[in-house]
């Protein structure tokens, strides 16, 4: 297997990204596919369906929800248990809206479009996301056309509306305004309260009355069994302060910026110079190792791609996110839950008709891949005063386009 993709900035120890994989042990192949999102030089390829897919996604957040409630059960030390079952149903949560709620939009799910509506328009009302039609029709026409990274661009008014960061601005600055924004309560409260909006003004009359009325019937449950702390705490924390973090670091690692003197802003070539994928891991000790160097190294490693890559893969990167690049050079794909070894075929086949792609190692480097290029952008196509009638549910929808 080789791999034509180049090497970006932020590339761990000057490795290509073979290297780093198939440094890593490979009695742990298939896991660590799935953690880093690259295959192994000559691993075979998977298999896996979007129903598949979905049936994860419903069992995390089932998984997620007993473990919380048996946890609030016991009380005491077992209350550390919420940590695994939060991180499980968020990876559910997010799991639905990253893949299942947007390839359904693509009408990749089923490629029916009533069972693709249909799963789309649950999701919506599970999660209080934007309507899935109005989502469809946005996301479509704003980020997958000649729109895609300009200020027409959903995921581009974030950046400057919301999270209020400029061309030109230092990337140091743009980072004390992302870590001051996750913890902001005022933010997180606006972007639950537009959620909601956004769902309600797009949903149809009978959509929003069969979603209200679940609601009401699991309130009403929840009053009836003393369910509401279990409620709070095991579903609607993850719904939204988890959630929201989430969907905030993975907005920052989307795309990137063309550099200010880009002339020419059509064609594949600049489409896929605006997507790279994000790749978690970094390379296994080196095997000259002996002794007790060799132990403290390998631990070092399994604690960083425990504590360090595993996070942020279950629960920022989730599920084809780290492929991005793929989808967006393929959105209509049939095989896309196959996206690992989708994107590695067509490295493989040498990419036809688009340039090399480009993968970045680790969620912090790839976000600072990100607002280097905002840094590096245009002021001027950049500018904040070119948008208008943009409100609060519009913008924060977009940071799940």
């Amino acid at each position: 297997m080789t791999t034509s993709a180049s090497r970006p900035a932020g590339l761990l120890s000057g490795a290509s990204s073979a290297e780093i994989r198939d440094s890593m042990p490979v009695l742990l192949t298939r896991p660590l596919t799935r953690l880093t999102g690259k295959p192994r030089t000559g691993e075979r390829p998977g298999h896996t369906t979007p129903t598949r897919h979905l049936v994860n996604a419903v069992v995390s957040i089932a998984a997620g929800l007993t473990v919380s409630a048996l946890a609030l059960g016991a009380g005491g030390w077992a209350l550390l248990a919420l940590l695994p079952g939060w991180a499980m149903t968020l990876h559910g949560q997010r799991n639905l809206r990253m893949m299942i709620f947007h390839q359904a939009a693509h009408r990749n799910m089923w490629a029916r479009r009533r069972p693709d509506r249909i799963v789309g328009r649950v999701v919506a009302g599970v999660l209080m996301v934007q309507d899935f039609e109005a989502y469809s029709t946005e996301h479509v026409q704003d980020h997958h056309a000649i729109h895609h990274m300009t200020v027409r661009d959903p995921t581009v008014q974030v950046f400057l509306l919301t999270l209020r960061m400029r061309a030109g601005m230092p990337s140091r600055q743009m980072w004390r305004i992302l870590l001051r924004t996750l913890v902001n309560p005022v933010f997180h409260l606006r972007f639950a309260i537009s959620r909601v909006r956004s769902y309600v003004r797009g949903a149809s009359r009978s959509g929003r009355w069969i979603t209200a009325g679940a609601y009401l019937a699991v309130a009403a449950a929840a009053t009836l069994w003393h369910g509401w702390i279990f409620l709070l705490v095991a579903w609607f924390l993850p719904l939204t302060l988890f959630y929201q973090v989430s969907n905030t670091l993975r907005l920052c690692v989307k795309h990137t910026f063309p550099p200010a003197g880009t002339t020419e802003r059509r064609g594949k070539a600049y489409f896929g110079s605006l997507t790279n994928a994000i790749f978690l891991g970094e390379p296994a000790p080196s095997p000259g190792l002996r002794g007790p160097a060799r132990a403290a190294a390998w631990l070092r490693w399994w604690c960083r791609m425990l504590l360090v890559h595993f996070p942020a893969r279950y629960l920022v990167l989730t599920g084809d996110t780290v492929c991005h690049d793929f989808h967006h050079r393929y959105p209509m794909s049939r095989s896309w839950a196959d996206y690992i070894y989708e994107r590695q075929r067509d490295i493989d086949a040498g990419h036809p008709g688009w340039p090399p792609y480009r993968e970045v190692w680790g969620l912090v480097p790839a976000i600072g891949v990100v607002f280097d290029s905002l840094s590096a952008a245009d002021p001027e196509l950049y500018d904040p005063a070119l948008i208008s009638g943009v409100e609060d549910a519009d913008l924060f929808t977009a940071f799940d386009d």
